[in-house]
């Protein structure tokens, strides 16, 4: 089961797990860099205002210089991280404006999505959406919030998915970086996870009645959540969010 603490950031004092081999994504040499040091910073792996260190960096992943620095221009174009003169490069801190603008963003494409694909959906799709969901359940009871994370985005790519249009998942997950990042710090939050279960399944149970306002209203309780949870985490932790 999913253990009670009174820390929610746990994720963000462990230690450092290394990173993800090269092996694991695709395109170039230097894309495949870019993608081990963006996940590393959206799972928290490096902790918000942590110096990267280029010549470890290049020792760990077994590369040269180069493709790291490109790596390390692609996140701070992204707003990833913070290339500071003559101090280095830092892993950006969480900043509220930019996760109130992401989730606004987000909030307006999902629930367009939820409200359309509530009067098209399919039994093949409902299909997935409670095959995701049953994983879910398996992954509270064994208390693997991380495998809990990944099936938590799986399902809300599928919702947007049924809709159709090809670029939609990509520009939500584009608006969504920076919320995506900061839901580390909740996830382990007592009974968070669970609470995040059955908000998925309201979302499910609306669209197998294919009711479109039913749908709307649970999706946006949900992603209205995050927001609910990091306002006070904010106060609470001003070394992990930028300041004005």
């Amino acid at each position: 089961m999913l253990q009670a603490t009174d820390q929610p950031l746990q994720a963000v004092s462990a230690p450092r797990r290394p990173l993800r081999g090269l092996d694991l994504f695709p395109g170039s040499l230097a894309n495949k860099v870019y993608l081990s040091l963006k996940d590393a910073i959206l799972t928290l792996t490096f902790r918000p205002g942590e110096i990267l260190r280029k010549p470890e960096i290049c020792s760990e992943l077994g590369v040269s210089r180069s493709p790291v620095a490109e790596a390390v221009a692609r996140l701070a174009a992204e707003g990833l991280v913070d290339v500071v003169p003559q101090a280095g490069t830092f892993v950006a801190r969480f900043s509220m404006d930019e996760i109130r603008e992401g989730a606004f963003l987000r909030e307006a494409l999902e629930l367009a999505a939820v409200e359309q694909v509530a009067t098209t959906i399919t039994e093949d799709q409902l299909v997935l959406l409670r095959r995701n969901l049953r994983v879910q359940e398996a992954l509270v009871q064994d208390g693997d919030t991380e495998g809990f994370y990944e099936l938590d985005g799986q399902m809300h790519e599928l919702m947007l998915s049924f809709t159709g249009f090809r670029r939609l998942a990509l520009l939500a997950e584009t608006t969504w970086v920076h919320v995506n990042r900061a839901r580390r710090l909740i996830l382990p939050a007592p009974g968070r996870v669970a609470a995040t279960l059955a908000e998925h399944q309201a979302m499910v149970a609306a669209l197998e009645a294919r009711d479109p306002a039913l749908a709307r209203a649970a999706t946006r309780y949900h992603l209205r959540q995050l927001i609910t949870f990091l306002e006070p985490l904010a106060d609470a932790r001003p070394d992990l969010f930028r300041q004005g």
